[in-house]
């Protein structure tokens, strides 16, 4: 792999107006895609997310900072100078045309020769499981066949970069995780240095090498799907990756955290904070059911339990207010009304800043 990185942004920022008080849709961002490497960027609506995968493709103009592709500088050119490819979220299909056309489109508009495009075209499709579809209309196929064909014209381009705008929105949940897992494959398979928006955590954890989360316009955190997991260093990121709850914590001199009655699970691999009010984030599968008290537990009466397949979804009452406790070991939940006592786990709990 080159050290040469796939993608670079050097403090990018992008003004829609010409005014100085026009809106800032990103906010100076700079970060680096490696080569062969998957990096998503995620975040919620109107964080920015879209615009910086659009300055990338050369779809959206930077308004100051510099933009490299594979070393090269391209914040002045347009979208067919760069050796980019598109999927779109709607894929984007010619419906009048047949499955090889449509693979064949963009190699057709680059002047190649038929006798080159058409075998070109049926590796591309060879290459996401669609032998044999060449004849077929859009309209005759499924959802993930459809994304399928999309994927391919953007493969046969061979672009120096694939980028993926919200690729498996449309889909239901189970052709969601077959596709993210196919293009992941695919990705590591051939080596690709891809970008990938998308606004689904689960999604970004699944096929990430690096996650980028974003917050109006600018950078929340940056790295991988674990240390974002785990690791956050703000109440956003925390919350965002994954369901969590914030509670008011006190660190004290020696960096021991608690909540309430409850100590905070030293970590190694966790910064260690300053003395005084801080927040810590538990995630619903970080706490530990007990029978019996302890002078580290927290005092709880069950009042909601909700069966899902592959785990049980509890809902306790504390003096720390309502926890919602994911338990996947149960033979049978406690009955509604019952008394137990919680404690914290190791991992799941995070230590950020109280601002």
């Amino acid at each position: 792999m080159s050290d040469t990185p796939g993608i670079e942004f050097r403090n990018v920022t992008k003004r829609y107006g010409r005014g100085a008080d026009a809106p800032l849709a990103v906010k100076g961002i700079s970060f680096v895609v490696p080569q062969g490497t998957l990096t998503t960027i995620l975040g919620p609506s109107g964080c920015g997310k879209t615009t910086t995968l659009r300055m990338i493709a050369g779809l959206e103009s930077a308004s100051s900072g510099q933009i490299f592709i594979a070393g090269r500088d391209v914040t002045t050119l347009g979208p067919a100078e760069r050796n980019v490819s598109l999927v779109f979220q709607n894929y984007a299909l010619f419906p009048h045309m047949d499955v090889l056309a449509n693979v064949m489109y963009g190699l057709k508009m680059s002047r190649a020769p038929d006798a080159s495009a058409r075998p070109r075209a049926q590796a591309a499709l060879k290459s996401v499981g669609l032998v044999g579809f060449d004849n077929r209309l859009p309209a005759a196929l499924s959802g993930g066949q459809q994304q399928r064909v999309a994927l391919a014209r953007a493969l046969v381009l061979e672009p120096a970069v694939l980028l993926f705008d919200e690729p498996l929105s449309n889909l239901d949940a189970r052709l969601r995780r077959e596709m993210r897992e196919e293009i992941r494959s695919l990705q590591q398979r051939l080596q690709l240095t891809v970008a990938y928006v998308t606004h689904d955590q689960s999604e970004a954890l699944a096929v990430s090498d690096q996650i980028i989360v974003m917050d109006h316009g600018v950078i929340a955190q940056a790295g991988s799907p674990r240390s974002l997991y785990e690791s956050p260093t703000s109440a956003f990121v925390a919350g965002f990756m994954g369901e969590a709850m914030l509670f008011d914590g006190v660190a004290d001199a020696s960096g021991a955290v608690t909540v309430g009655p409850l100590a905070v699970p030293a970590r190694a691999d966790r910064t260690r904070v300053a003395a005084g009010a801080v927040k810590v984030a538990v995630r619903p599968e970080a706490w530990r059911i007990a029978d019996q008290p302890s002078a580290q537990a927290l005092a709880a009466s069950l009042v909601k339990s909700a069966y899902l397949g592959h785990s049980y979804e509890l809902t306790w009452r504390t003096a720390l207010g309502d926890i919602l406790v994911i338990a996947p070991h149960l033979a049978a939940p406690p009955a509604v009304g019952s008394a137990a006592h919680l404690t914290l786990a190791d991992q799941g709990v995070s230590v950020v800043s109280a601002t």
